[in-house]
């Protein structure tokens, strides 16, 4: 079990302690980002990428866990981002979630909400490699697109699912443990402007409402009956 703290540094200040999980729900509200510096209570440091792409202690997380031993050629965390309805049921996984790569499937397991008030509950879904028709990547954002059983892989029949890896390092080593996918025939969003959207549309917000507050103000002001 991993009983590391870990404290972030960011211009000149010292935050925390949090342990991972914690570390990793501020990687997933994109409060952190991989390139966020980090000092482990054993006075090492590291990065959040780095943090992540460590397996995960048997501790820290267990969904679905059947034992220590695995036969998955490659193990990463992620974090489902997006999800079509579709023949496949993706279960609204929320937070981590662990992703396997094995010999014949795909691997999700994680948390979801359970329906009527049942609060959240382990799950998993095992996705053929072979139905894993399509692959693109864009920053630490992988799309990925599933053809139902033997159906032919036409792109508007093509089930999509989004994961988010953390860091682009991740996100690529996994298209490796994927070589049947094809890359998307469109051309994938720049992780740089994926980035610059995510931190402009809070301020752009946040714009649009203040002039709306002050438009209301003067308003009044202009309609108020004079006495």
């Amino acid at each position: 079990m991993d009983l590391l703290a870990y404290h972030v540094l960011h211009e000149g200040r010292r935050m925390g302690p949090y342990d991972r999980r914690t570390i990793i729900g501020l990687r997933i509200k994109n409060t952190l980002n991989g390139e966020h510096l980090l000092e482990a209570s054993d006075g090492s440091r590291l990065t959040v990428a780095q943090l992540i792409g460590r397996p995960s202690p048997a501790g820290d997380f267990n969904a679905m866990r059947s034992g220590s031993y695995t036969s998955a050629k490659h193990t990463c965390s992620a974090s489902l981002v997006d999800s079509e309805s579709g023949p496949v049921e993706i279960p609204a996984f929320r937070g981590e979630v662990e992703v396997r790569v094995h010999s014949d499937v795909l691997r999700i397991a994680g948390t979801h909400r359970g329906g009527l008030g049942r609060g959240l509950k382990d799950g998993r879904v095992k996705l053929p490699l072979k139905d894993i028709v399509h692959a693109r990547t864009a920053g630490s954002r992988v799309d990925l697109w599933l053809r139902s059983g033997d159906a032919p892989a036409a792109a508007n029949k093509l089930q999509r699912f989004a994961l988010d890896l953390f860091s682009d390092e991740s996100a690529g080593e996994l298209l490796q443990w994927l070589p049947d996918a094809k890359p998307w025939p469109q051309a994938a969003p720049t992780p740089s402007a994926a980035k610059d959207n995510a931190s402009v549309s809070p301020l752009l917000w946040a714009a649009v409402v203040g002039i709306a507050l002050v438009a209301a103000i003067v308003l009044l002001v202009v309609l108020r009956p004079r006495f």
